[in-house]
């Protein structure tokens, strides 16, 4: 099975953490006009498209994941006419915009919601939302045992009998996209903003928008991982076909990425030919830097997702995973962009991890992440993957605002060291790699066949090479340096400079 060669196929995506990316009237959140100003800087890099994180007026119990109103802007983030200004600037530096959708669940003080409190048990203004009677004589016990992500019951009481689903936060109920009005305002709002242009969207907890009427107990054993009532049903899928065929009419090939978090065989479903274009794939970024798990890894997600005529959509890093340079160490982190960037599919970069820069360890005060606080503190939350960026090297906030502004979480010191300004100067900067990997990405990869050809290789070297006399990529995953020669006949690029004919240990290298 085939399907047409659209741009989203092969392209790399950098994530902008919009309060994170830029701040320009010194709040201390970015905006979307510190996002627009640093527009050519992400042309500069060599990325294909940006996905701007929500910018939706938000309660900000979840870093604006909980939405108020999802068809219009924060005031602290900028306006509509921002948005316009940002599609329009992207589109004329050859960039394409994709924004997130957040259909699961809506902020406790959407309108929606609000009524629902008000109205009292049994009401239509309770039926937008996954709403049950409590257990017990007194109604006083939650409906089931379901457990939220971020930690702690799934359920919350409205205090007269009857308990709300969150499946998040508490403070993000959980929309019931059984309902006619449910499913109408998502369509709408799917369509407002391809109406302004932008080139695809996120769909956020893909999996999670439809729960068993039953709302049954996880059976005895039940681990994470293993199908549960709410997640990744079939329910689902058909809302995604629906939100696809309205994908198709517009023009331009229009994106829809599922945020999955199952394995290949859960994300290869969000890919059949009447759904969407990509669905993350996130497993790797727990993969241990051992050869076999990732040959075996890359494996399955490629016959996964070929099934259907589709490609990975490989994810290197995330605003809800530890920085990948703490995640997998410095040179591992390198060495894995190269891998991913060399393989068929699409590549989302994290806004940051081409600066290198590490997880932050954050005064227990400073953390904003619910998880934090629904673990009891046992869990630290992803808030040290979200420390602001830094453009320059002095005064603090390091560029990331005005001078002596305060950014919404601190900077450590001496942040300016892995600065934007301070690693262009840097010929063996992390940044210098990035911008070398994605101006040869083209010209060595895109254009290879989707099917890669193992190498042989002595224990923990990876090899492999696109078509019968393309490029090769070597991993050498081992402690030690291996020569390179029996795998290509030149380095074109390495992540760590190789010498004397040898591939430094934790470092990839192309070859021709």
């Amino acid at each position: 099975m085939s399907v047409p060669d659209t741009w989203w196929r092969h392209a790399v995506t950098y994530e902008i953490y919009l309060r994170s990316y830029a701040d320009t009237d010194g709040d201390g959140l970015g905006d979307l006009a510190g996002a627009r100003v640093r527009l050519p800087y992400l042309r500069d890099l060599g990325v294909d498209a940006v996905w701007v994180t929500p910018f939706y007026p938000t309660s900000d119990h979840d870093a604006g994941y909980d939405v108020i109103d999802h068809r219009a802007v924060d005031p602290r983030m900028g306006t509509l006419s921002d948005v316009d200004d940002l599609v329009a600037d992207a589109h004329r530096l050859g960039l394409r915009v994709v924004v997130d959708l957040v259909l699961n669940h809506v902020s406790s003080a959407h309108p929606w919601f609000r009524a629902a409190r008000l109205a009292g048990p049994g009401s239509p203004e309770r039926s937008r939302f996954h709403v049950r009677p409590g257990r017990g004589p007194g109604r006083e016990r939650a409906p089931n045992g379901w457990q939220s992500i971020f930690g702690g019951p799934a359920w919350a009481p409205f205090g007269d009998g009857e308990w709300y689903l969150h499946m998040f936060d508490v403070e993000q109920p959980d929309l019931n996209h059984d309902h006619p009005e449910v499913a109408a305002d998502a369509e709408a709002t799917l369509r407002f903003w391809l109406d302004r242009g932008v080139d695809g969207v996120r769909f956020d907890a893909a999996g999670a928008i439809s729960k068993d009427p039953d709302y049954p107990e996880l059976p005895a054993g039940w681990q994470a991982g293993d199908p549960a009532p709410y997640s990744d049903r079939e329910p689902a899928h058909d809302m995604y076909r629906r939100w696809a065929r309205v994908l198709a009419e517009y023009p331009g090939d229009r994106l829809g990425c599922a945020e999955t978090w199952g394995g290949p065989s859960v994300l290869a479903t969000y890919l059949r030919a009447d759904e969407l274009g990509q669905a993350f794939a996130m497993d790797p970024l727990f993969w241990p830097l051992r050869a076999g798990e990732w040959r075996d890894g890359i494996q399955t997600l490629l016959a996964a997702t070929g099934q259907h005529g589709r490609l990975p959509t490989w994810v290197h890093g995330s605003h809800d995973v530890r920085r990948a340079a703490s995640r997998w160490g410095p040179d591992g982190a390198r060495a894995v962009l190269l891998l991913m960037l060399a393989l068929p599919g699409a590549v989302y970069l994290y806004g940051g991890d081409e600066l290198g820069l590490p997880e932050v360890d954050l005064p227990d005060e400073a953390i904003r992440d619910p998880v934090y606080r629904r673990s009891g503190g046992t869990d630290r939350g992803r808030d040290g993957a979200r420390v602001p960026l830094p453009w320059s090297e002095s005064p603090e906030p390091y560029g990331f605002g005005p001078p002596g502004s305060t950014p919404w979480l601190p900077q450590p010191p001496g942040w300016g060291a892995y600065s934007v300004l301070s690693q262009s100067r840097d010929p063996g900067s992390p940044l210098a790699l990035t911008r070398a990997a994605l101006a040869l990405r083209p010209g060595i990869w895109r254009g290879q066949p989707a099917e890669v050809s193992w190498l042989d290789t002595p224990p923990n070297l990876l090899a492999f090479r696109r078509g019968v006399d393309g490029p090769s990529c070597l991993v050498n995953f081992t402690d030690r340096a291996v020569r390179w020669e029996p795998y290509g006949d030149a380095v074109l690029l390495s992540s760590t400079p190789s010498q004397d004919g040898l591939l430094p240990p934790l470092s990839a290298a192309w070859m021709r």
